[in-house]
């Protein structure tokens, strides 16, 4: 860090958590979530209010700065108050009660970011006040003790983790009172320092000089705790590795929910398209949403060096978005920034913050990377929203979501006809009527997804997903060329998209081409390690077709843990422990295909595969056959 890249200031910190949010999270995540979001969104409000800002909110953590002391202790007291008020509606055990810590102290700021002691303290003190209560350091109580009608009680100087000194702290009584003539003499007690300014000010600029010299030499402090690479579940790739988790919703709406995580995965897909960067895949995550987890643990266990993080706060029609990226393997926060814009600036708001990534990780692109990464194919927000609520619906891979995402889809293409991303999503809702077996006709589900799907494709050639599925729909109708074709135009287009591997492994291994089909579907674990269960039972299949039955039988039991009643894996599961000669095992799964559809017919299913090859068909239902299951009515699902 040099010089010019900060500035220390004198400035008021508010530090508040959650007492108990651990407690909270594992006995109702969702209700817990749901209030924490209520209550950030009063805290925001509040601190607006008293003329703050919101520095940084992680997990149950709120950071603010005030230039007045006064500001922060009385936004304290409003949130306090306003919480309790709150908290009387709730059931006892379903509480949310916040501690809070303000402190005066000197902070380093940097790119709208605060570090140092400051900031540490208020940290430190938001630890000692009691649930529902304010303490505040000494420095703070010079400051306001007669300037507001509240009563004070002097805890001591209080020794804390990493501040050298000890700390005098104040617990907020938060009525009127009149103090105890000793914690008075306490209270307006005058240290040596505060006789002599001149002295003071002479230090002061002493230790700055001297400190600008040798911060990054010595006292450069991690804000995080940092990892090593041998802690990490998965080698790091040999070039920059990231992971974005969902930016989370200050806005207070449940309703926004869609936005925050439309613009999360926007950022991720574009990110993806840089060869020169390893980006995980949504799935994994977006297992982090809600949940208070720290960035070392998500570093390590997604194996990446990388991890950005942030929140989004829309009011009308203006949005301010928060954004930060963290070496975990230093624990430093190597770019930071806020943005406060209008609603219909979404779009370069977007393009920014991703190219801002790319630089921070000194990864330089050439114009045409730079043009495909920015390149969209709306300029109409209303449009775009819609398919980002379509996109919400649709990952509900349920019935009701298919049929909002279509209307969704179809209101956005009215609004622009020649809008790719409304007709990809139209056509994959087609397309997974067919995989899930939900079409009433399946020809005709198919025959809408590849006409949705071409327009997509027609409209902007550079939409991977796209290609992707057109991929699958050529290998349903066993047309493998010019499947596998498509699903390596993907690839090229997003090298880091684990969609675009997993198609490609399923298309190579009913193409026969099953070693291939293995490479691409370990690829695609890679990039979404706690992937959603069917990636794992693609990887399975892949196995299975290279003969590596023992590997197979494992992924599709991992495939299981996420989906315990998909009857596709269990159908795989079966034939691979037949082949294993696990016939005890391979029965009981056989029992479980039944008990999930008794009408199950493997005669059926064989007539409806899409294996390229007779010997492969055969070596996948002969296991079937070994286990037991043979006769019954046809179950419409051609998943196998």
């Amino acid at each position: 860090m040099s010089a010019e890249s900060f500035k220390r200031k004198l400035t008021a910190i508010l530090s508040a958590d959650v007492k108990g949010y651990s407690r909270l999270m594992g006995e109702n995540e969702a209700e817990t979530v749901k209030t924490l979001t209520a209550y950030r969104k009063i805290m925001a409000e509040l601190i607006q209010q008293h003329r703050g800002r919101v520095i940084d909110s992680p997990g149950d953590n709120i950071l603010a700065e005030f230039g007045s002391v006064v500001d922060a202790v009385q936004c304290s007291v409003a949130a306090q108050n306003e919480f309790k008020a709150r908290n009387a509606e709730l059931p006892e055990n379903r509480r949310m009660v916040f501690r809070i810590g303000v402190n005066l102290g000197d902070v380093i700021e940097e790119e709208n970011r605060i570090y140092g002691d400051g900031v540490n303290i208020a940290a430190r003190l938001e630890t000692l006040a009691e649930p529902g209560g304010i303490c505040i350091s000494k420095t703070a109580f010079d400051h306001i003790e007669s300037k507001l009608p509240l009563g004070y009680q002097f805890l001591g100087e209080q020794t804390v983790k990493n501040i050298a000194k000890p700390v005098g702290a104040y617990k907020v009584l938060m009525e009127p009172r009149v103090l105890p003539v000793e914690e008075k003499k306490k209270a307006r007690e005058v240290t040596f320092w505060k006789r002599k300014p001149v002295l003071l000010g002479a230090l002061f600029i002493l230790v700055m000089v001297i400190g600008v010299g040798v911060w990054n030499f010595c006292w450069r402090v991690p804000k995080i705790e940092p990892t090593t690479k041998e802690k990490m579940a998965f080698p790091l790739p040999d070039k920059p590795s990231i992971a974005v988790l969902p930016f989370a919703n200050m806005s207070g709406d449940p309703k926004q929910e869609f936005l925050c995580d439309g613009i999360t995965e926007n950022i991720i897909t574009a990110l993806s398209k840089v060869p020169k960067l390893f980006v995980i895949a949504r799935n994994s995550t977006f297992t982090y949403k809600g949940k208070p987890v720290k960035v070392k643990q998500v570093g390590e266990e997604l194996g990446v060096q990388y991890v950005l993080e942030g929140s989004i706060q829309k009011s009308a029609d203006r949005i301010r978005i928060t954004a930060q990226l963290i070496d975990v393997l230093n624990g430093y926060h190597i770019w930071a920034e806020r943005y406060d814009r209008d609603l219909k600036d979404l779009f370069a708001l977007q393009d920014e913050i991703t190219i801002k990534i790319i630089s921070a990780l000194q990864v330089k692109l050439t114009g045409g990377e730079t043009a495909q990464i920015v390149a969209r194919s709306t300029q109409n927000l209303q449009a775009y929203l819609k398919v980002l609520e379509a996109r919400e619906a649709f990952y509900t891979i349920t019935k009701e979501g298919f049929a909002q995402a279509r209307r969704l889809c179809e209101e956005a293409i009215v609004l622009d006809p020649e809008y790719a991303a409304a007709y990809i999503y139209l056509g994959s809702t087609n397309f997974m009527d067919v995989v899930l077996g939900s079409s009433k006709s399946p020809e005709e589900s198919l025959k809408h997804a590849f006409e949705m799907i071409r327009k997509a494709i027609a409209l902007d050639e550079s939409e991977p997903s796209a290609h992707s599925i057109l991929g699958m729909l050529y290998c349903m109708t066993k047309q493998y060329d010019k499947g596998i074709s498509e699903c390596e135009r993907a690839i090229t287009l997003a090298p880091s998209s684990s969609s675009a591997n997993i198609w490609m492994a399923t298309v190579l291994f009913y193409a026969g081409r099953h070693e291939e089909a293995v490479r691409y579907a370990e690829q695609a674990l890679r990039l979404d390690p706690l992937p959603v269960g069917w990636y794992f039972r693609g990887l399975g299949n892949a196995y299975f077709g290279a003969g590596r039955y023992e590997e197979a039988m494992a992924a599709h039991k991992k495939a299981l843990q996420r989906a315990p009643d998909d009857i596709v894996t269990h159908i795989a599961l079966t034939t691979a422990y037949s082949w294993a000669g696990r016939q005890e095992e391979a029965r009981a799964q056989a029992a479980e295909v039944l008990r999930i559809n008794p009408k199950f017919s493997v005669e059926q299913s064989e007539k409806r595969s899409m294996f390229k090859y007779e010997a492969d068909r055969d070596r996948f239902y002969d296991g079937l056959r070994k286990a037991g299951l043979k006769w019954g009515e046809f179950y419409d699902h051609p998943g196998i």
